[in-house]
């Protein structure tokens, strides 16, 4: 069974910056594309980054050029930092690969609030 454990997340100002981790186990993590999706209350889920198994990244138009996803696979780890983070970038956000079907972790709160 893969676990993702999302960690990371807080209150922070507008303006501010975050690092979320997420630890996923046990699985070939190195052969799977990774992503962070986000829930924001009343909203669906959605995928706001997204990095292959080689590396090639793509990111939702809201979190252009403010998020940044990374990947370590000899831990097994995916990242993502979020700068110039805004109240609508409130939201409880999870890992997970997109091309899997395994389930959602809990996630970690991220909520940017003055």
């Amino acid at each position: 069974q893969v676990q993702f454990v999302e960690s990371g997340g807080g209150l922070v100002q507008p303006g501010g910056s975050l690092r979320l981790s997420c630890a996923a186990s046990p699985f070939i993590f190195s052969i799977y594309d990774m992503g962070w999706y986000r829930q924001a209350p009343g909203k669906q889920r959605e995928l706001v980054a997204r990095i292959t198994h080689d590396s090639r990244i793509n990111y939702a138009d809201s979190v252009k050029g403010r998020f940044t996803i990374a990947r370590d696979n000899a831990k097994n780890t995916v990242y993502l930092q979020m700068n110039s983070l805004r109240p609508e970038d409130t939201a409880v956000y999870y890992c997970k690969s997109p091309v899997r079907t395994d389930s959602w972790g809990q996630g970690t709160q991220v909520t940017v609030s003055s």
